[in-house]
């Protein structure tokens, strides 16, 4: 039988986390004895989850994360099942359309930037006020590379996470000193939402990156785990690229 480690005392708060990264990220903090609420769209998904992860320190709660009264029921549960909420860590995204930005259609822009980027603020405007104002914590934003380079046929993604990385910096001004407030800014990560970038050709999609390949959502989980610890308490108002060297290769022909 597998031994869980001992409680914390924290308590984290992930959003879009039924699989991919989010789902590695509370992976990262349940093994160091967190208690976590992860939230997505899909009741059945979360509560798998929820099983997989340990029902007895985590809770899901479904809904969509632009939605505010979801945002409001997410940390009031939390406070609710734990007492408290440390950490947030804003992951829940979408990107439903690819193409030549000349052709994207407006309405899907403003999808992407509810759901990527008003949805983190809500969330961190909810969890200020709920526990962190008073108690401190830290946030987490899940950016991209593509916020930080154009990146061909997800324009839209990439224009709402350059604005998910400077949300990090103005509350990171705006909540210091009680909160710290870091971006992650990941490369192509295997999960099911980045599939179309890399499904059927994975070996020279891998081929770009100087350690010869992709990400997985343990990367990201251990790269969370990090600006949630105590070894991270001078580090605020950073974006840490996690991209298994692909930058190493800007600018050569």
């Amino acid at each position: 039988m597998t031994t869980l480690p001992e409680l914390s005392g924290k308590v984290a708060l992930i959003t879009g986390a039924s699989r991919g990264i989010g789902y590695g990220v509370a992976e990262a903090l349940v093994a160091r004895g967190d208690r976590v609420c992860i939230t997505g769209r899909n009741e059945d998904a979360l509560k798998v989850a929820v099983e997989a992860l340990g029902a007895d320190r985590v809770i899901g709660v479904a809904g969509k994360a632009h939605d505010e009264a979801h945002q409001a029921v997410a940390v009031e549960r939390t406070m609710e099942a734990f007492g408290r909420v440390d950490y947030l860590v804003n992951n829940a995204g979408t990107n439903p359309v690819f193409g030549p930005i000349a052709e994207l259609d407006l309405n899907v822009a403003r999808k992407v930037f509810e759901t990527n980027v008003v949805s983190a603020l809500g969330f961190a405007q909810q969890t200020w006020k709920a526990w962190q104002s008073e108690n401190g914590g830290a946030i987490v934003n899940i950016a991209s590379v593509a916020g930080l380079a154009p990146s061909p046929f997800i324009g839209a993604y990439g224009i709402s996470k350059a604005a998910m990385i400077n949300l990090t910096v103005q509350l990171a001004h705006e909540f210091a000193p009680k909160v710290r407030v870091n971006a992650i800014a990941p490369a192509v990560v295997k999960t099911k939402f980045a599939a179309a970038l890399y499904e059927g050709r994975e070996a020279e999609a891998a081929a770009a990156y100087p350690l010869n390949r992709l990400g997985v959502p343990t990367d990201i989980g251990g790269a969370a785990a990090f600006l949630t610890s105590q070894q991270s308490d001078w580090v605020t108002g950073q974006t840490l690229v996690v991209d298994g060297g692909l930058f190493l290769n800007a600018g050569v022909a």
